[in-house]
C-alpha cells in the first residue's frame, strides 16, 4: 500500500471569473492551465501529496462532471511523482461508495472522505457508512475525515479505533484541534493508522504528539516551508521546526478569517499563482483584510 505522509496539500480548483450581473462573483469555468501549474509548483517546493476537490477545492459547487475531470487532470499531470488524494466523500453512503470508486478508476491513490453533512448519523451509522464504503471499494487507502465544526456530526475517538481495524481504513484528517484525541487515536487504533493535522494553528503540536503529517491549507500559498516544518520534525529538528512554525502563525489565522476557502484564494491572486475566481455563495474577501493578509506574504517573501 502507498504511504501517505508528510506536508500534503488540500489544493485549491483555480478558475476564470467570467463575470456577472452582481459585479461580486463571476461566473467561474475552471482554469486548467492554472491548475497544471499548481500541480508542477508543488512537486517542485517539496509537497509529498494533494488533495483534490476537497473543502478548499469548492467541491460543494463543483458538478460532478467538474470533479471527475480535475481528478484526471490532476493525476494526469501528477503521473505517479507526487500522492493524488481525491475528495469523495458526500451526506449519502451509496453516493459515496460511487464518486470513491469513480476517484480510483481514475487513477487516484487514495479517498479523503468527510463525515455525512446535516444529516448528523450517530456513531453506529457513522461506522456502517464507512464500512460500507471500504468494502465496496477494496485495496485502496481510506482517509477519514472528521469537521464536527462544518459537519454538524462528531466522529468519536472509540468509532475511529473500531474502523482503523477495517481493512482499507487507512487513517484520520483531524482539524478540531484537539491535541488529547492525538493521544487517544494514537494509544486506541491499530498500529500503523495514520493520523493527519488538519488545523494550521496546532499542527506542529499534533506532530510532536504522534502525527504522521499534515493537510494543510497554508501549504496552498506556502509549500516549502510547510515542508520544511514537517521535515525538521521526521528529522527530531524540533527548534528548526519551531521557527518555522512561529513565522507562519500569523499566516494561519488569517487564512481563517473567513470560511475557506476564501482567504487563501485571495493570497494566492496576490502571488500571482491563480486568479481570485470563486463561486457563490461564497464570496471575494473582505476588503477589511487585505492589508493584513498582504503584509504577511510580504514578510514571508510569498507576494509577487
Amino acid at each position: 500500500m502507498i504511504m501517505i505522509k508528510g506536508s500534503i496539500v488540500p489544493l485549491v480548483t483555480p478558475m476564470k471569473n467570467k463575470g456577472d450581473i452582481t459585479g461580486i462573483a463571476g461566473i467561474a469555468d475552471i482554469d486548467y492551465e492554472q491548475l497544471t501549474n499548481l500541480v508542477e509548483w508543488h512537486i517542485k517546493e517539496g509537497t509529498e501529496g494533494l488533495v483534490v476537490v476537497g473543502t478548499t477545492g469548492e467541491s460543494v459547487t463543483l458538478s460532478a462532471q467538474e470533479s471527475e475531470q480535475v481528478i484526471q487532470h490532476v493525476v494526469r499531470v501528477a503521473n505517479k511523482r507526487i500522492v493524488v488524494i481525491a475528495g469523495t466523500g458526500t451526506s449519502a453512503t451509496q453516493e459515496t461508495i460511487e464518486q470513491t470508486q469513480r476517484a480510483k478508476a481514475l487513477g487516484a491513490d487514495a479517498a479523503l472522505i468527510i463525515t455525512p453533512y446535516y444529516n448528523r448519523p450517530t456513531q453506529t451509522g457513522l461506522f456502517l457508512h464507512y464500512q460500507a464504503i471500504a468494502h465496496a471499494v477494496p485495496d485502496f487507502p481510506i482517509i477519514l475525515y472528521n469537521n464536527p465544526g462544518r459537519t454538524g456530526c462528531d466522529l468519536q475517538v472509540e468509532t475511529v479505533a473500531k474502523l482503523s481495524n477495517v481493512p482499507g481504513i487507512y487513517g484520520i484528517k483531524d482539524p478540531t484541534g484537539d491535541l488529547n484525541r492525538v493521544y487517544e487515536h494514537r494509544s486506541r487504533c491499530r498500529p500503523g493508522f495514520k493520523l493527519y493535522s488538519g488545523d494550521d494553528a496546532t499542527c506542529l503540536n499534533f506532530m510532536l504528539a504522534g502525527g504522521d503529517g499534515v493537510i494543510t491549507i497554508t501549504a496552498n500559498i506556502a509549500p516549502k516551508m510547510m515542508h520544511d516544518l514537517v521535515t525538521a520534525l521526521f528529522s527530531k529538528q524540533e527548534t528548526l521546526a519551531r521557527e518555522i512554525n512561529t513565522a507562519l502563525s500569523r499566516l494561519y489565522k488569517l487564512l481563517v478569517i473567513e470560511p475557506n476557502p476564501i482567504p487563501i484564494k485571495w493570497a494566492l491572486g496576490q502571488s500571482k499563482q491563480i486568479s481570485d475566481a470563486i463561486r457563490l455563495p461564497l464570496t471575494p474577501l473582505s476588503v477589511s483584510y487585505h492589508r493584513d493578509i498582504l503584509e504577511q506574504l510580504t514578510i514571508l517573501g510569498l507576494h509577487a
